[in-house]
C-alpha cells in the first residue's frame, strides 16, 4: 500500500507523474515505452491524495474492489482484452464517475490493455452535475455534442486522446458483449439485471447515488463526496492491478 510522503520528499505517486514527463522526452520510444502526457497539477495533487486514503476503504468492500482486481489481472496475464462495464440505471452519474476513474487509474498505473465502458439500464444524459463534479478535481471536459443527450470528451491533460462521455445502453454497439466485468453501481440496475449478458463477472459496488442532494445546499458536497470515494476505490484496485502484473 502507498502511503504520502511527509517533509518535501516526493510521493511514489508523483514521482511516476514526473517520470512520466521526462520519457517524453527521450526520442525513438517504442510503443510499449511511450507515456501519457503529464496530468495537471490540481488533478495529480488530486491523485496523491486520494492514494493516501487506500486504507478507509473498508476490508469488506476491499474484498468486493479484490474480486474485479483478480479478474483483471487474470486477463491481462492470459493475455486476453481486460474490459470492465460500469452500469447504473441512466448511464447519468455513479457509473459515468466508475468509468472515468476506472479510465484514468488504468492510464496512471500504465494499464494500457484495460478497457473501461459505462452503461445504464436505460439511456437519459451524462448529468452536467457529474460533469461540473470532474471539472472540479482538474479533469478538462469539453461538451462536443450538444443536445438531450450530449457527448462529452474528457482529457487527463490538453494533449491526451480523449475519452468521451454520454448515456448509453448495455447493448450500445460501443460497449463490449463478451467476456467484460460488469460493475453493478446501483441497486436498482443490480436488481434489474441479475445476469449482465455476456459478462464473465458481476461485482456489486452500489454507489449512494449524489442525485439525492441536487437542488439542495449539499449538492456540491454529495457529488464531490461520490466522486471521491469512486476515485479511491477504482486507484486501488488498478494499484492492485499493476503490483500483480
Amino acid at each position: 500500500m502507498f502511503h504520502k510522503y511527509e517533509n518535501n520528499q516526493m510521493s511514489p505517486h508523483r514521482a511516476i507523474v514526473v517520470a512520466a514527463i521526462a520519457v517524453l522526452s527521450i526520442p525513438c520510444l517504442s510503443p510499449l515505452q511511450a507515456a501519457e502526457p503529464a496530468m495537471s497539477k490540481q488533478l495529480t495533487d488530486y491523485i496523491d491524495s486520494i492514494t493516501s486514503e487506500f486504507d478507509e476503504i473498508a476490508p469488506e468492500r476491499k474484498e468486493t474492489l479484490q474480486a474485479l482486481a483478480d479478474y483483471l489481472v487474470a486477463q491481462l496475464k492470459a493475455d486476453e482484452p481486460a474490459k470492465l462495464n460500469a452500469i447504473c440505471t441512466a448511464n447519468s452519474r455513479r457509473s459515468q464517475l466508475t468509468q472515468t476513474w476506472a479510465y484514468t487509474a488504468a492510464k496512471f498505473y500504465g494499464l494500457g490493455r484495460v478497457a473501461t465502458h459505462s452503461s445504464g439500464t436505460e439511456a437519459s444524459a451524462c448529468n452536467p452535475r457529474t460533469v461540473a463534479a470532474l471539472k472540479r478535481v482538474g479533469f478538462a471536459v469539453d461538451m462536443t455534442q450538444d443536445g438531450e443527450n450530449p457527448v462529452y470528451e474528457l482529457r487527463l491533460d490538453q494533449s491526451g486522446t480523449p475519452l468521451k462521455l454520454w448515456s448509453k445502453t448495455i447493448d450500445d454497439e460501443s460497449n463490449p458483449k463478451s467476456d467484460f466485468a460488469a460493475l453493478m453501481c446501483c441497486s436498482a440496475a443490480a436488481e434489474a439485471c441479475p445476469n449482465v449478458p455476456g459478462a464473465a463477472l458481476r461485482v456489486p459496488l452500489l454507489y449512494d447515488d449524489p442525485k439525492e442532494a441536487d437542488g439542495t445546499a449539499d449538492e456540491t458536497a454529495a457529488y464531490d463526496e461520490r466522486c471521491r470515494q469512486i476515485a479511491r476505490e477504482m486507484f486501488w484496485v488498478m494499484s492492485q492491478v499493476a503490483q500483480a502484473e
